[in-house]
C-alpha cells in the first residue's frame, strides 16, 4: 500500500488509523490494529482518567508498535486525561470535538504528536495554525458526532487539501480498499476508519450492537440532534422520540432532557437497540459481518491494491 507523510509522522506500516469511538475503542481494538500496520487509537471519550491508564498500559503491553488516544475536547476532566497521556508517555493524540489551540502546544512540548478532527476547511485552517501535525477532514456519512456543515466526504477532501499544507487524513464513509484508493486520489494521505471496526471482534462494543450494525441497511442511519450535538445514529425507539421532537420545535432543553446521560452506553456498551444511541456510520449498510481485525486489515490492503492495478491498467 502507497507510503505517505502520515506512514512517517506516526511511524505505521499502511495509512490505516482506526478511530477512536466511544465505548468500542479500547486497548484490545487499539493494540490490533497498530500490530497488523495501522494506528490504533483508545477513545478516551467514554472513560474516567484512572481507566484511561489501564487501557495505555494494557495496550503497551499488547503491542511495541504506535498507537493514539482520542481526546474529546469539551471532556470535563480533560486536565487529568491529559496529565495521564504525557505521564505515560503516549505517542499521539487525536483530539475532536473543540478547539485544538489550548492543549496542541502542551502535547508537542511533551514530544506527543497531534491530529485533530475537523468537518470544514476553516476549522481545518485553525487547527494548522494551532499547530497540529495533521487533520482528519470527516465528512456527513460518518458516524457518532458530526460537523453541522453536512459536507460529505469526497466534497470535503479536496477543500481541506487546498486549504492546508499539513497532511490530511479522509474520515466518512470509508470501508473498503476502493474507497481508500478513491480518497487518495482526492488528496488524502491517510484514512480513519470508525464503523467497520465498531463492528470488529476486538470492539468493546456489545454483541447486540455489532449485530445491529450488520443488519443495517441503506437509509437507516440519520444526523440527528443538531441543535445539541450532531451526531449520527440508527434508526430506534430513542431516534423517533428524538426526531419527533425536533420536529416539532422542542427547545435545546427539551431535547436535552430526552437524551438524558448515559445514552451511548446503554446502546453501543449495554446492547439497549430500543433505547440505547446506536452510533455508526452510514457505511454500515455495507457491513455484512463480523470480522476480526486481521480479516479486515487484509481485505483493505488486498482491495486496495487490486483497484490500484485495475485503474492503472485502463
Amino acid at each position: 500500500m502507497m507510503q505517505t507523510r502520515i506512514c512517517t509522522l506516526f511511524d505505521i506500516h499502511y495509512p490505516i488509523i482506526q478511530a477512536g469511538m466511544v465505548w468500542c475503542s479500547g486497548w484490545r481494538l487499539a493494540a490490533a490494529v497498530s500490530e497488523y500496520g495501522g494506528l490504533g487509537i483508545i477513545g478516551a471519550g467514554s472513560m474516567y482518567p484512572d481507566v484511561l491508564q489501564q487501557h495505555i498500559q494494557k495496550c503497551k503491553q499488547a503491542t511495541s508498535k504506535p498507537f493514539a488516544v482520542n481526546v474529546p475536547l469539551l471532556y470535563p476532566d480533560i486536565d487529568q486525561l491529559m496529565a495521564c497521556i504525557v505521564e505515560e508517555q503516549v505517542p499521539i493524540v487525536f483530539t475532536s470535538a473543540g478547539n485544538p489551540k489550548i492543549w496542541t502546544s502542551r502535547l508537542k512540548e511533551n514530544g506527543i504528536k497531534v491530529a485533530h478532527v475537523v468537518s470544514s476547511a476553516k476549522f481545518a485552517q485553525k487547527s494548522e495554525a494551532a499547530g497540529v501535525d495533521a487533520v482528519v477532514a470527516e465528512g456527513f456519512e460518518a458516524g457518532g458526532h458530526n460537523g453541522r456543515e453536512e459536507t460529505t466526504t469526497f466534497c470535503l477532501i479536496p477543500l481541506v487539501k487546498q486549504a492546508v499544507s499539513i497532511p490530511v487524513i479522509a474520515a466518512g464513509g470509508i470501508g473498503s480498499g476502493q474507497s481508500i484508493l478513491a480518497a487518495m486520489a482526492l488528496g488524502a494521505e491517510g484514512v480513519q476508519i470508525g464503523s467497520l471496526f465498531a463492528a470488529s471482534k476486538e470492539s468493546s462494543a456489545h454483541e447486540y450492537f455489532k449485530n445491529a450494525v450488520v443488519e443495517a441497511k441503506e437509509g437507516d442511519t440519520m444526523l440527528t440532534m443538531k441543535q445539541l450535538t450532531p451526531v449520527r445514529l440508527i434508526k430506534n425507539d430513542f431516534f423517533q422520540r428524538i426526531h419527533e421532537a425536533e420536529q416539532a420545535c422542542c427547545t435545546k432543553e427539551e431535547l436535552a432532557e430526552i437524551l438524558g446521560k448515559r445514552r451511548a452506553k446503554k446502546g453501543i456498551f449495554e446492547g439497549d437497540l430500543v433505547e440505547g444511541e446506536l452510533e455508526i456510520g452510514q457505511i454500515s449498510a455495507s457491513i455484512e459481518e463480523i470480522k476480526s481485525v486481521r480479516q479486515i486489515m487484509d481485505g483493505l490492503i488486498n482491495d486496495f491494491e487490486l483497484a490500484r492495478k485495475v485503474f492503472a491498467a485502463k
